[in-house]
């Protein structure tokens, strides 16, 4: 296999990994979908957490010890700003760090993001 069909491959199994989303793929059933041999999931997937893309994190799964994958950067969505107020704020032309309106002391943006994404305890 050349090293462009390497890294081809790597690039295939990095985006069925984030694919996966939050849940993530089994190690096992990543090799499946690649078409390879479990020695070579195996050595994609170090490969890939090397290289700092992926997070492997070990499972029982079905009697049997794995790992599951998950993608470090997750898919980028327009969802994740949707109704944030300083789209529609009317002291934006005014609104800096430190300026006359603080993005940091502000309570539109505050409540938003805690509706939106409440905080939740370190894993």
């Amino acid at each position: 296999m050349s090293k462009q069909e390497k890294e081809n491959l790597y690039q295939r199994a990095l985006k069925i990994i984030v694919e996966a989303g939050e849940e993530g793929i089994l190690q096992s059933e990543l090799w499946r979908l690649l078409g390879a041999t479990s020695r070579e999931g195996s050595r994609i997937a170090i490969r890939l957490e090397r290289r700092g893309l992926v997070v492997r994190k070990r499972e029982l799964h079905k009697g049997r010890w794995t790992y599951r994958l998950f993608a470090k950067t997750r898919k980028i969505s327009i969802e994740s700003i949707r109704g944030c107020p300083c789209f529609t704020c009317p002291d934006s032309f005014r609104c800096a760090p430190g300026g006359v309106v603080d993005p940091v002391m502000c309570e539109r943006l505050a409540r938003w993001a805690q509706e939106t994404a409440p905080l939740q305890p370190p894993s």
